[in-house]
């Protein structure tokens, strides 16, 4: 399947890159995408903030955002998936070209600006499939437009905390004007309160378990941004952190790319460096039992091993699956197994944070 994704890569690049992905997207709710053939582990399965993964891989929020196909991206391989963002009113986003591909840097940048056709579609969507097996996170985040953030996010975690397996609040997104102010301090605590409070409060009405609230964070913060988002969520319980969404910066091996300076997010290979810094910086600043999930320019088996070994529970890719392919899940948890088999490690988060302090004494990177 690799080798029939590298053939085909050509032919997709050639069509605007927001078309591609909806192909990709029509591929998999048609089922033209065949199921993978996965390892069966006991070392790879993590249980994390009440949940039992069979797998540590999983699809970051961001390709699946209106929720239409869980369920097919589970089995390609990975042991949860994430959809969103979700806001409470449809938008269209960013004008476009909004997407672009920098196939040399195997990256992309985006400011689409959560285009998403709403809460109420994709919670029929994730209310269907309530009672199938897989782990499904949403991820929700609020309209561009709104006059009231905190009450967008409130909405997000009130409807669909009864059908998400976990909820994820994105503050972290550079394509919303203003929204990355929400990391900071005060403002942090304040939203934090609003949906711990929601969220407890809706479990408590249904009688029913408290669905784990996570917060995904930018990686463009210093140390100590870091140590105080990281005390924040302590302080409020928040149920862990995904580190990290994409960045602003743009590294010194892109200089001269025609498509450098254009404005957004940037993801994929380049994004590796700066997110998995961040990622020390967050399991430094949180401790070693605070569940810390790890996104950012993964790729392949060792960027995954990197992950963990800089303090990640739990990993995440999107980009990656544009320039690997279908079959990148599965080739990481294979692997995943070699290495463990090789270093003689009797379960995955024995490789966690074994390089925190190499990572941090080296310091962040620089642009």
């Amino acid at each position: 399947m690799k080798r029939a994704y590298a053939l085909a890569r050509p032919l997709l690049f050639k069509l605007e890159p927001e078309r591609a992905h909806r192909l990709s997207i029509e591929a998999l709710k048609h089922g033209l995408v065949p199921r993978r053939n996965l390892p069966i582990d006991a070392r790879l399965r993590v249980s994390l903030a009440g949940i039992n993964f069979p797998n540590p891989i999983g699809l970051a929020a961001g390709y699946d955002k209106d929720a239409e196909v869980p369920d097919a991206a589970l089995r390609l391989g990975f042991g949860f998936a994430e959809v969103g963002t979700i806001t409470p009113k449809p938008q269209d986003g960013n004008p476009q070209p909004r997407v672009f591909r920098l196939e040399s840097e195997r990256a992309l940048i985006n400011r689409l600006g959560f285009n998403n056709g709403g809460e109420a579609d994709a919670f029929e969507r994730m209310q269907a499939r309530v009672r199938k097996p897989g782990i499904v996170g949403v991820n929700v985040g609020a309209n561009k437009e709104t006059s009231d953030r905190i009450a967008d996010y409130v909405s997000g975690i009130s409807l669909f905390e009864p059908v998400a397996s976990y909820l994820t609040v994105n503050i972290s997104s550079p394509n919303t004007p203003g929204l990355r102010d929400l990391q900071a301090g005060d403002a942090l605590d304040k939203l934090l309160a609003a949906l711990v409070a929601a969220r407890n409060g809706l479990a408590a009405i249904a009688a029913t378990k408290r669905k784990p609230l996570f917060v995904k964070v930018a990686p463009d913060l210093d140390l100590l941004q870091i140590q105080e988002i990281a005390a924040v969520c302590k302080r409020h319980k928040a149920d862990g952190l995904i580190v990290s969404n994409t960045t602003l910066s743009r590294p010194r091996t892109m200089k001269g790319h025609p498509l450098a300076e254009e404005t957004g997010g940037l993801s994929g290979r380049p994004l590796f460096a700066r997110s998995t810094w961040a990622l020390a910086a967050f399991r430094r600043a949180v401790g070693r039992d605070f569940p810390v999930i790890g996104v950012g320019g993964v790729d392949g088996p060792e960027a995954a091993i990197a992950k963990f070994e800089a303090g990640a529970d739990l990993v995440q890719l999107y980009t990656g699956l544009v320039y690997e392919g279908p079959d990148l899940p599965l080739r990481i948890l294979n692997g995943l197994v070699g290495h463990l088999d090789r270093v003689g490690a009797r379960h995955v988060l024995d490789l966690k944070g074994r390089r925190v302090d190499e990572i941090l004494e080296a310091g962040p990177p620089t642009d």
